[in-house]
Order: structure tokens, then C-alpha cells, then sequence
């Protein structure tokens, strides 16, 4: 966990903001099956594989699967510059992320990407705490950090979590 209590705080206020603006149909399922931010940040630690949705300049949808990390409260990724997803989020910043785990987690969430180590430009104040973390999961070798990928942070507007049995998410259950 990576999170400040100011950042626990964020999550949650989000997490309860978003799903008073779900509609009663997503309601009826995931009230009485979510987490709290703390729950949800025990949770989410290493790397979680997402399913990233970006637009394309003629409004189609496209997704792809990325490595997700879970820090300070937002989801981070990254992939090369030469990926399709780096030409739509620098034309078109809002995208959604989804992170399952079979039927037992869902998190669900909807923002605008901020590019953390941008080829031509200044870098994210926090991007070296971010690169250090990233590559001691990685391993140092595996790439030029700052030249070989961008980084992204998504900054939710709308995250909802359904879990209907947290037992089943937590390291004691899983041994």
C-alpha cells in the first residue's frame, strides 16, 4: 500500500461519489458487493492486468491489455511510442481501465491520462519515485525508462469496485 490518508480519503470520497451517480441497475449489484479504498488498496498491490479503452480520431473504440500498478489512489501503465494507445491518449486523453479477476473483483474506472516522462517535455515531478518502484518490480535492464516507453497516470473521475467476497482477495484466504 502506497497510499497517504489524504489519498485513502480521495479514494474513498470517489469510490462513494461514483456510485451515487451509477445508475440503479449497477447499484442493485455492486452496494452490497464493494470494498472501501483501504480494502481495495490491500488489494491491488504489484502488477494488475488491464484492459485499457482508448477512441480513435474516428470515434471507434479500441482496447488492449496493459501492466496496471495501483499507487497513490490511480492507475499507472505504460506502453511504447509507437503504440497505437500512445497516438490516441495524445489526441484523446480520456480512457477507461478495467482490472478483473475472474468473478471475484472488478474495478472499474473512467479518467483522463496525464503523460508522466513525455519524449519532448518535462517530466512528472514525482516520475523518479515512480521509474525507481518500476524498475525494481522490472528489473533495471529490461529498457531505457525514459526513452523506450511512456508512462501514464489515470486521473479517475468515476471508479466503482465489485466484490462480492473479500475473503477471496486476501493473501490469508489464498494460502
Amino acid at each position: 500500500m502506497h497510499e497517504t490518508p489524504e489519498e485513502l480519503s480521495e479514494l474513498q470520497a470517489l469510490l462513494e461519489a461514483s456510485l451515487s451517480r451509477a445508475t440503479s441497475h449497477l447499484r442493485s449489484i455492486v452496494a452490497e458487493n464493494t470494498l472501501t479504498a483501504g480494502q481495495l488498496t490491500q488489494i491491488l498491490t504489484g502488477m494488475c492486468t488491464l484492459a485499457l479503452s482508448t477512441v480513435t480520431a474516428k470515434g471507434e473504440p479500441r482496447i488492449s491489455g496493459v501492466d496496471g500498478h495501483f499507487l497513490h489512489g490511480k492507475w499507472h501503465f505504460g506502453t511504447a511510442h509507437s503504440a497505437a494507445k500512445a497516438r490516441h491518449l495524445a489526441a484523446r486523453p480520456a480512457a477507461s481501465v478495467a482490472h478483473m479477476r475472474g468473478e471475484d473483483l472488478g474495478v472499474f474506472t473512467h479518467g483522463t491520462v496525464e503523460i508522466l516522462n513525455p519524449r519532448d517535455g518535462e517530466s512528472a515531478p514525482d516520475w523518479p519515485d515512480l521509474r525507481a518502484y518500476l524498475k525494481e518490480f522490472y528489473g533495471d535492464d529490461l529498457f531505457d525508462w525514459d526513452n523506450d516507453v511512456l508512462y501514464y497516470r489515470l486521473h479517475p473521475h468515476w471508479m466503482t469496485v465489485y466484490a462480492p467476497d473479500i475473503a477471496k482477495l486476501t493473501p490469508a484466504s489464498q494460502s
